[in-house]
C-alpha cells in the first residue's frame, strides 16, 4: 500500500509538471503568434515572380506592418547565414596561420565592396537558380543584406578567439577537450558578450542597405520587393514627407520588438559568460528569458532539445595524427606538407599565382578604357577619402569610446540606451539628404566639408556598440580590485579601463573605417529631386561612374578602395590586433 501510495504521489508530480502554469498561457500566443507571421511571409516567397512585378509598392501606412514582417524575416534570414558564416570563417582565420594570411585580407577587401557590387554579380545567379519565383529575388536581398552584416561580426569573433586568456586556455588542455568541445565550452562561450553586440550593430546597420537591397534591377527592368526599404525609396522618389514621417515610426516599433524580444534576452542570458569570480552589484535582465525560465510545459518540451545540443558538443572530434590528438584545427599536413616551412612556401605560392591570375584578368580588362591618367586620379580621390575617414574615425573614438565604457559598466544604464543606440545606428542616412542639400545650397556651403558627417553617421555606432560589449565584459573583481587600491582619473583609464577595452575597440574601429569608406559612396555625392551636390572623393567617383554605368571605372574605383582599406588595415590595425593580443590580454 506504501508503495502505492509513493507511486501515485509520482505520477501527480509528474502529471503536475506537464500541466502549464499562467506564465505558459502567455507564453504560448506570443509563440505561436510568431511562428504563424513566419509561415505567412515564407509562404509569400514561393509565389511567382510575375504576381511581385505587377503590384505596385503602395505608400499607404495600412500596408507598412505586412512590409515590416516581410523586411524583417530578410533581416532575420541574413543574420542566420552571417551567424554561420562568422563561426566557420573567423574560426579558420584565428586558428590557422597559413588560413589567417589569405581570409583576414580578403576579409578587409570584402568589407569594403559597395553593396551594390555585389547585387550585380549575385541576382543574376539567384534569379537562375528559382526561375520565375519570388525566392530568387529574396534569396539576393538576403544575400546583400548578408553583406552588411557579416564583416564586424567575423572580426569580433576573430579578435575573441586570438584574446582567450592564457589560464582558460591552459585549463582546456588540462581537461583534454577535444577541438570540437574547446571550440564550444570555451572560444564560443568566451566570445559571445562581443558578438552579441555586434549582432546588435549588424541588426541596426541592415537598415542602410534595405533600400538597396530590396530594389533589384535586371538588364532594363527592376524588381521591388515589398519591404520597408522599397517604401522609403518610393517616398524619397516621390519627396513625400509623410509617408518618410511613418517610416520613421515603423523603423522605432520594430526596433523596439526585436529589442525586447531578441537582443534582450540574448544580453542577459550571455551575461553569464563575463569572466569573472565576484558577482556583478547589477545584472541584465530580461522579462522574455525571465518568462520562458518561470514556463511549465514550454521548458518540458524544450529540454529534450537542450539535452540533444548538449550531447552534440559534447563529441569528441578530433584530427589525429599518428594515434595523438593534434592541437584544435591544426592538423598536420601529410609529406612535404608536413614541414613547416616547405608548407608555407608552398601555401603562399599558391596564394600568389592566383593574386597574379585574378589581377591580370583585371587588368586586361581595364586595359581598353582605363590609362593611367585615370589611374593616378583615383588615387589622389583615395588619398582625399582617406584623410577623410581617419579625422572622423578619430573624432568619432573621442566622443564614443568613454561614453561606451560608462554605459557598460553599468547594465542598468545600457538596458535603457539599448534600444535608442539600437534606432540611431539603423536611422538611414538617406532620410538626411534632404537637410543636406538644402542648407548647403542655401548657405552656398563647401561639400568637401559638410558632406563629410554623413559617412561616419551609420558607422560610428560600430565603435560604441563594441566599447560597450568590452566594458560589459570586464572583470568585475579587477574593477573591484581597482576600486580597493584607490586608482582613479586618468591612471584608471590609462592602466585599467583602456588597456581592457583596447581588443574590443580596435575590432569596433576597424569594422568603422570599413564602413566609413563604403558609406562614402552615398555620402559624397547626395541628392534631392533634381539638386544634386558632390564632394570630391573617391566615393563620389564610384556613384558617378555607376550611374553612367561605366563598369571599367567602376572597378578602377573598387580596386583603389580595396587597397587603400587593405592597406590601412594592414599598416595601422593589424599591429593594434597583434599588441593587444600580445600585451593586453586579461591573463
Amino acid at each position: 500500500m506504501k508503495m502505492r501510495f509513493q507511486l501515485s504521489l509520482q505520477l501527480n508530480a509528474s502529471a503536475q509538471r506537464l500541466l502549464p502554469n499562467r506564465w505558459d498561457f502567455v507564453a504560448f500566443p506570443l509563440i505561436i503568434g510568431l511562428i504563424a507571421l513566419i509561415g505567412i511571409g515564407v509562404h509569400q516567397t514561393w509565389e511567382p515572380l510575375s504576381k511581385l512585378q505587377a503590384s505596385a509598392i503602395s505608400l499607404d501606412p495600412a500596408e507598412l506592418p505586412w512590409y515590416a514582417l516581410r523586411t524583417i524575416l530578410r533581416m532575420l534570414t541574413a543574420m542566420a547565414v552571417a551567424l554561420i558564416f562568422t563561426l566557420t570563417y573567423g574560426t579558420l582565420a584565428a586558428k590557422n596561420r597559413r588560413a589567417e594570411k589569405v581570409l583576414v585580407p580578403i576579409l578587409d577587401i570584402l568589407q569594403s565592396v559597395p553593396v551594390l557590387g555585389y547585387i550585380s554579380f549575385t541576382v543574376t545567379f539567384f534569379l537562375a537558380l528559382f526561375p520565375g519565383r519570388v525566392i530568387g529575388a529574396e534569396c539576393a536581398a538576403i544575400f546583400a543584406i548578408f553583406t552588411s552584416q557579416a564583416w564586424n561580426m567575423t572580426f569580433s569573433f576573430y579578435q575573441s578567439l586570438r584574446t582567450v586568456p592564457r589560464d582558460l586556455d591552459e585549463v582546456a588542455r588540462s581537461f583534454h577537450l577535444s577541438a570540437w568541445q574547446r571550440f564550444w565550452k570555451l572560444d564560443v562561450p568566451f566570445s559571445m558578450p562581443g558578438l552579441v553586440w555586434n549582432m546588435m550593430m549588424s541588426m541596426s546597420g541592415g537598415w542602410f542597405f534595405v533600400v538597396a537591397s530590396e530594389a533589384i534591377t535586371v538588364g532594363n527592368s527592376t524588381i521591388t520587393l515589398p519591404g520597408v526599404g522599397s517604401y522609403l525609396a518610393q517616398a524619397i522618389a516621390e519627396r513625400n514627407l509623410h509617408a518618410i514621417g511613418w517610416v520613421i515610426v515603423t523603423m522605432v516599433v520594430v526596433i523596439l520588438l526585436y529589442d525586447q524580444l531578441l537582443f534582450r534576452p540574448l544580453v542577459a542570458w550571455t551575461d553569464k559568460f563575463r569572466m569573472d569570480q565576484t558577482s556583478a552589484q547589477d545584472e541584465p535582465e530580461s522579462w522574455v528569458l525571465n518568462l520562458v525560465r518561470r514556463t511549465r510545459l514550454i521548458q518540458f518540451i524544450l529540454r529534450p532539445f537542450g539535452a540533444l545540443w548538449q550531447r552534440f558538443m559534447r563529441l569528441r572530434w578530433r584530427a589525429v595524427q599518428g594515434g595523438r590528438p593534434s592541437a584544435p584545427w591544426r592538423a598536420p599536413l601529410p609529406g612535404i606538407l608536413g614541414n613547416r616551412r616547405a608548407g608555407d612556401i608552398l601555401w603562399g605560392g599558391v596564394a600568389l599565382i592566383l593574386t597574379v591570375t585574378v589581377a591580370g584578368w583585371v587588368i586586361s580588362y581595364m586595359s581598353r578604357s582605363v590609362t593611367w591618367g585615370d589611374i593616378g586620379y583615383v588615387l589622389l580621390l583615395g588619398v582625399i577619402t582617406l584623410l577623410r575617414v581617419t579625422l572622423l574615425i578619430a573624432l568619432a573614438s573621442l566622443v564614443w569610446v568613454p561614453i561606451g565604457v560608462i554605459i557598460g559598466l553599468r547594465p542598468a544604464l545600457a538596458e535603457k540606451v539599448q534600444p535608442l543606440a539600437q534606432f540611431l545606428a539603423a536611422f538611414p542616412a538617406n532620410l538626411l539628404f534632404p537637410v543636406f542639400v538644402v542648407v548647403i545650397v542655401r548657405f552656398h556651403l563647401n561639400p568637401d566639408i559638410w558632406l563629410s558627417p554623413l559617412i561616419v553617421l551609420g558607422t560610428q555606432w560600430y565603435i560604441l556598440f563594441n566599447v560597450v560589449a568590452g566594458a560589459s565584459a570586464f572583470p568585475n573583481d579587477l574593477r573591484e580590485a581597482a576600486t580597493n587600491l584607490r586608482i582613479r582619473g586618468w591612471q584608471w583609464w590609462r592602466q585599467i579601463m583602456l588597456p581592457g577595452i583596447f581588443p574590443y575597440y580596435v575590432t569596433g574601429a576597424i569594422t568603422a573605417s570599413g564602413g566609413a569608406w563604403n558609406a562614402s559612396i552615398v555620402a559624397e555625392a547626395v541628392s534631392w529631386g533634381n539638386t544634386h551636390v558632390a564632394a570630391h572623393g573617391l566615393g563620389a567617383y564610384i556613384a558617378q561612374t555607376t550611374a553612367a554605368g561605366d563598369y571599367a571605372h567602376i572597378v578602377l574605383g573598387i580596386i583603389v578602395m580595396s587597397l587603400f582599406v587593405t592597406l590601412f588595415n594592414r599598416l595601422l590595425w593589424r599591429p593594434l590586433y597583434a599588441f593587444a593580443e600580445n600585451r593586453l590580454r586579461l591573463d
